[in-house]
């Protein structure tokens, strides 16, 4: 059932102000360019301020102070945020407890918490205790031991190995895999003796993993990702790492074994992270950055051997011109040489 609701509560729902009809009832939202009148649209970046002149949205989520262009208007300090929490209230639907379908495998000395929802073809082993309203989909596999938080979600065919802890909120996109053996080996004369990965992976609350995403269980001990942060699909976490609080990592971003990584930490798409080097709070690691020791914190950096921004963006005004100054630079050798020549004679 659509549910409509009036511009007022929209702004309340979001801490806002309504400039404009605040009586005008909408039932959802829409890009600028295609929104109805029943509609809400966002303008988060600033470039796009004319578009809002042309939308025919019923109202606008903007930043206050910015031109309505005779729209109505719900001012907000962080409209890209009003606009992802007016997407949960008015698509996502709380999830409707089914228990343990058939055809789903559940172990012995299960805990299972109220609400929940096990799909069928899910495979849930010994010992494991499963939190409040969690929801495990078809084809996922949770090894024995393993603990899983209230309001947590495990999708089609992830797996959390054994002795893994997950917190509460936490998400599990398809195909993530939690608890995979360390890629640990000790020479042995011209081969490799594997190292038994004997330790866990935890998560915190609210951490979230992407489709195809694997975190590597520690050698001995734990690998540890810490509240709130986000993984996108297609990361690579080696055993023993840290990852601090709210860090977002980008896909297809690889992180080496035992590296520390701060809080609130930024990777961008397919950085490479070496082992055991730490990177400190509230640092930006630029797209395709390999990061070969450790990086002091509160700075953006870029380029491979990762350095500042600044002077990464200095290299690569130059790196264009690099042929034509080596054309110069042999230009001058010569003509030096020939002077050097001359004058031997004289």
């Amino acid at each position: 059932m659509i549910q409509t609701k009036t511009l007022q509560q929209l702004a309340d729902y979001l801490g806002g102000t309504v400039r404009g009809d605040a009586t005008l009832t909408v039932n959802g939202l829409a890009p600028l360019e295609t929104a109805g009148p029943d509609k809400v649209t966002f303008l988060a970046n600033p470039k796009y301020a004319a578009k809002v002149a042309e939308t025919r949205a019923g109202a606008v989520l903007m930043a206050p102070g910015g031109e309505a262009y005779g729209r109505n208007v719900i001012e907000l300090d962080n409209p890209y945020l009003g606009f992802a929490k007016l997407l949960t209230l008015f698509y996502t639907a709380a999830h409707p407890p089914l228990g343990v379908m058939p055809e789903a495998v559940i172990g012995t000395n299960v805990t299972l918490g109220e609400g929940i929802s096990i799909y069928p073809g899910a495979v849930v082993g010994n010992n494991v205790t499963i939190g409040d309203r969690v929801v495990i989909h078809p084809g996922a596999v949770i090894y024995d031991g393993v603990t899983i938080g209230d309001d947590s979600v495990i999708h089609a065919n992830a797996v959390v190995r054994e002795r893994c802890r997950l917190g509460k909120r936490c998400k599990l996109q398809p195909g993530a895999v939690i608890g995979s053996d360390g890629f640990g080996y000790a020479p042995d004369g011209p081969s490799y003796y594997p190292i038994p990965q004997i330790g866990i992976v935890v998560l915190e609350d609210d951490v979230e993993i992407g489709a195809n995403s694997t975190v590597d269980r520690a050698a001995l001990e734990v690998t540890l990702i810490k509240r709130g942060t986000k993984l996108d699909n297609l990361v690579q976490v080696a055993h023993n790492c840290q990852i601090g609080e709210d860090c977002m990592i980008v896909s297809q971003v690889g992180i080496a074994g035992s590296s520390k990584i701060g809080n609130h930490v930024t990777l961008a798409g397919q950085v490479g992270v070496v082992g055991h080097v730490s990177i400190g709070d509230n640092v930006i690691v630029g797209a395709q950055a390999g990061v070969p020791s450790a990086l002091a914190p509160n700075a953006y950096y870029s380029g491979s051997p990762a350095m500042p921004h600044k002077d990464w963006l200095r290299v690569m005004g130059v790196l264009p011109r690099l042929p034509d100054m080596r054309k110069k630079v042999s230009e001058l050798e010569k003509k030096i040489a020939a002077l050097e020549a001359r004058l031997a004679k004289e």
